[in-house]
């Protein structure tokens, strides 16, 4: 029996006790959730008193097998993805204590949900040239700016937050990351609409925010090299998901053939199956960078998830749409709503095409993670930049 091995039995009898002392059936979905993360039962990753029992990462799907098994309630992480993906590992390595045990423990139950103001209308896939300014005010400070693609803002409590602290410096070395209480005086959330016809993302606009420095995560200036942390696992967390043979789209694509023969040709037949390939091979390198993950931080590699995540989906629900026909872009609702959380798999095929055209943007463009790959994967050499030693204030905009 190997250590592991040993580790997930144990973790399995630790699972077993709890469920028999919280019976699912009979406990506040609330009460179970919070009493599963005080047992470490949340993430076995995280240190012991935070989520976790400081297991290693790869266990993490014994203990969800076994609660699932149970019929116990999860944490809705479809919900509270950015916060579960994004806010928590980062608080995990730049927050105070004072801050982990703040902020993880409402995180995981779903009490609060985060977003996450990163992008401006300046400063998308540059997002090193944002220009939200934070100025010092005493123990506090003073935030002005406007943010954007800020999905779930309309519902979020918390947000991660990036910031211009110094404009005297090039534009990577003043940043300073935050977190900001979004029902903070001076917050304006304002939906966007989309192709979709939803407003799943919205734009904020920051005027005189006071936010204490007590909320900073990182020191004063290092607010991108915590950017980045928070970037890399959102890479990992849009295009490494654990999946099953046939799971996610690809799944309805095939559903599709093989129930409607009539709509077969020797062009669809090859697309399908090639695009079946790109999906089982997605998967497997999915499941590597898991467990790459288990030793440590995510590197770059997620980005080459994220991409090849991104173009599949675009390649899948294009060819769901032609195997519609005339009825593949049709769906039941266009109205304007402002959901809480993206549903490809519950929605028409007409949808999923719509939507998944925001896949190449969110989490990073596609034209940046080639960028990203290409120099700290595949060590080719960078590209000119003339402003990485320029001043953020002399700046063309």
């Amino acid at each position: 029996m190997t250590a592991t091995t040993g580790m997930a039995d144990e973790l399995r009898g630790k699972v077993r006790e709890f469920l028999a002392a919280h019976d699912p059936a009979t406990t506040d979905r609330l009460e179970f959730l919070r009493a599963r993360f005080d047992a470490g039962l949340a993430w076995v990753h995280y240190p012991a008193g935070l989520g976790g029992l400081d297991a290693p990462r790869e266990l993490q799907p014994v203990v969800d097998a076994e609660f699932e098994k149970a019929g116990a309630p999860d944490n809705n992480p479809r919900r509270i993805g950015i916060g579960l993906g994004m806010a928590a590992p980062t608080i995990l390595r730049f927050g105070t204590e004072e801050q982990k045990k703040r902020y993880l423990r409402p995180l995981w139950t779903g009490e609060e949900v985060w977003c996450q103001l990163f992008s401006e209308p300046g400063a998308g896939s540059d997002l090193a040239a944002l220009g939200t300014r934070a100025v010092r005010d005493g123990d506090d400070w003073i935030v002005n700016g406007q943010k954007v693609w800020t999905s779930v803002a309309h519902i979020a409590r918390f947000a991660i937050l990036v910031t211009r602290t110094d404009p005297d410096v090039p534009k990577h070395q003043g940043m300073t990351y935050f977190v900001c209480d979004m029902t903070d005086p001076g917050v304006d959330v304002r939906p966007l609409r989309q192709l979709t016809g939803e407003a799943e993302f919205n734009e904020v606009f920051l005027s005189g925010v006071r936010i204490p420095d007590a909320n900073r995560l990182g020191a004063v200036g290092e607010g991108w090299k915590v950017a980045q942390t928070t970037l890399m696992n959102e890479r990992v967390a849009i295009g490494g998901h654990a999946m099953p043979r046939e799971g996610g789209l690809i799944g309805m694509v095939a559903k599709t053939w093989r129930e409607r023969p009539e709509l077969r040709t020797p062009d669809l037949h090859d697309r399908l199956v090639r695009h079946w390939a790109e999906a089982e091979a997605m998967r497997l390198a999915a499941t590597r960078l898991r467990q790459q993950m288990a030793a440590g931080q995510p590197g770059p590699e997620g980005s080459a998830m994220k991409l090849a995540f991104a173009r599949l989906q675009q390649a899948l629900t294009g060819l769901e749409v032609e195997l519609g026909g005339e009825d593949g872009l049709c769906y039941d609702d266009w109205t304007m709503r402002r959901p809480e959380k993206v549903d490809m798999i519950g929605r028409e095929a007409g949808y999923r095409y719509l939507r998944a055209k925001g896949n190449s943007i969110e989490g990073g463009t596609s034209e940046v993670l080639r960028n990203i790959i290409s120099e700290r994967v595949l060590g080719l050499p960078s590209e000119p930049r003339v402003d990485k030693d320029v001043a953020w204030k002399d700046l063309p905009r």
